[in-house]
C-alpha cells in the first residue's frame, strides 16, 4: 500500500542541505521504494514530505542508510527523536514525468 510521511524538524535548513547533497553522493537519486521526495525551509527548520512503495520500505531506509548519515552529519547529536513525523495514507499520486500513477 501507498505509504506517505512528513517530518518537521528544527534545526537549520543547511542540516538538509548537506543531508541531502550526502545521501545523493551515497545512493544516488534511485531510492528503492521511494516515489516523491520534497523538502522546503519552513522559516524554523524544515519540513520533508515523501511518498513511499510501503512504510516497512520508508523505516528500512531510515534505519540503513538516513539514520547512519544523519548521525555521521551532525557528529551523533541529531536523530529521530528530534523530529515529528506524521503518517498519512496516500489516496491518489501522479508524477507524469516518472510514469507514476497510483
Amino acid at each position: 500500500m501507498t505509504w506517505g510521511v512528513t517530518v518537521d524538524v528544527a534545526a537549520p535548513v543547511e542540516l538538509y542541505d548537506a543531508l541531502h547533497a550526502a545521501l545523493l553522493e551515497r545512493t544516488g537519486a534511485a531510492v528503492d521504494g521511494l516515489l516523491v521526495h520534497l523538502a522546503r525551509d519552513t522559516g524554523g527548520g524544515f519540513q520533508v514530505i515523501e511518498v513511499w512503495e510501503s512504510q516497512a520500505v520508508y523505516e528500512r531506509y531510515v534505519d540503513d542508510v538516513l539514520a547512519p548519515v544523519l548521525s555521521e552529519l551532525s557528529g551523533g547529536r541529531a536523530s529521530r527523536e528530534d523530529q515529528t513525523e506524521r503518517s498519512f495514507d496516500v489516496r491518489g499520486l501522479v508524477v507524469p514525468g516518472a510514469g507514476i500513477a497510483v
